[in-house]
């Protein structure tokens, strides 16, 4: 179609000579090779209700601060190790925080997990994932210092995590995109209420793949594909299309397309990927409760989490970046509403900063071409300043 843009041909972006085609076809997938100049190692990591997960360090040197960075729903450690810019764990390797660590817990697309039709819930990933993956941490790096990066849901799990006293003894902790209190479109809203029914009932899907489009054209992620993209003449990438219809309320949702590589574009099918509806009833219950709640006060496994999340961060807990874009169109304002109400509500609120990246949306303030300019170095600030 006319006018749309095709984000094409950045090849040159690229080491060596991988040539990059539509859907990001060629580019780097589920490797490391984004992130040079560091002793790799991988670290298994067994949860106590019993999935395998996956850390993995990026060490160049011994320093005092280690720095953990967590993925959202969907998405996975490449987030931050992407080949075809500068990414965060790089820009954190090449400014004195010289051992970073990468977290894939159960809503990784590395993982069939989150695929899988499961009854698995936020409050799941709360009160197994972390506590293993920080306990797996500490056995190698001792009582350093310890700083979590997280995006997304790995933002509100991970905080939900630490209020709960699921985990401890974290330094600081910059949450991305969205936090303890859930603020989304109204569109938004519709499709978490009525969403997970129509497409499981009436569509017969058990699963949103971005992936969908290359679908035979009759099959029913086929056609659904088809008929998202009709709503979509933004771009011609249908996984674009996909997961704005997944996530968020815009046009794309999820990012500004200027503020992409044109590979990341290509291959956002890589980074953001297919996921089950199971998660989706847990967020619907969060989204109509304005704030991170338990699924079930009955679940006996969950006794001891605490049945509002956001009232637990109330008795303090370490240093906090919210950490948004100026378009979020996802989550909104919901950072800047929670930075203002856990300013409000505890006896130390210069514990909590706010930083709203201009021009920036949801996801791009992380796998932005020019994240490392424009949101890194305030990340980087904030965390230099809380490491003492």
């Amino acid at each position: 179609m006319p006018g749309r843009p095709r984000h094409r041909g950045a090849a040159d972006r690229l080491r060596g000579t991988i040539i990059p085609i539509k859907n990001g076809a060629g580019v780097p997938r589920h490797t490391t090779t984004g992130v040079p100049d560091a002793q790799v190692t991988v670290h298994p990591v067994t949860t106590d209700d019993g999935l395998g997960l996956q850390l993995t360090r990026f060490r160049r040197a011994e320093c005092d601060d280690v720095v953990l960075l967590v993925h959202g729903l969907t998405a996975s450690s490449d987030l931050f190790i992407m080949p075809e810019h500068r990414n965060l764990a790089t820009c954190l390797l090449d400014n004195g925080f010289a051992d970073v660590w990468t977290l894939d817990m159960r809503m990784s697309n590395r993982f069939p997990y989150n695929t899988e039709p499961h009854t698995h819930t936020l409050d799941d990933i709360a009160l197994y994932d972390y506590p293993a993956a920080l306990a797996e941490l500490r056995r190698h790096v001792g009582e350093r210092r310890v700083h979590v990066v997280a995006h997304c849901l790995g933002s509100m799990t991970f905080l939900m995590s630490l209020y709960a006293g699921a985990v401890r003894d974290v330094t600081s902790v910059v949450t991305s995109a969205v936090g303890l209190l859930m603020r989304v479109p109204a569109w938004s809203r519709w499709k978490l209420a009525y969403g997970p029914a129509l497409v499981e009932g009436a569509l017969g899907l058990s699963q949103l793949d971005p992936r969908s489009g290359d679908a035979a054209w009759f099959s029913r992620s086929g056609l659904f594909s088809h008929l998202v993209s009709l709503a979509h003449p933004e771009c011609d990438n249908p996984a674009c299309h996909m997961v704005s219809f997944m996530w968020g309320t815009g046009w794309p949702a999820l990012y500004s397309h200027d503020k992409l590589d044109p590979v990341t574009h290509d291959r956002i099918a890589d980074l953001l990927g297919p996921v089950g509806l199971g998660y989706h009833r847990h967020i619907g219950r969060v989204v109509r409760a304005g704030r991170a709640v338990k699924y079930d006060a009955a679940e006996p496994r969950h006794a001891h989490l605490p049945g509002d999340y956001l009232a637990a961060a109330a008795k303090g807990g370490p240093p906090v970046l919210f950490l948004t874009g100026e378009h979020n169109r996802v989550f909104g304002d919901s950072v800047v509403l929670e930075h203002e109400e856990m300013s409000r509500e505890t006896v130390d609120p210069d514990r909590y900063e706010l930083f709203v990246a201009p021009g920036y949306g949801y996801v791009d303030t992380i796998i932005g071409r020019d994240a490392h300019r424009d949101v890194f170095p305030h990340l980087l600030d904030f965390l230099r300043r809380r490491a003492v």
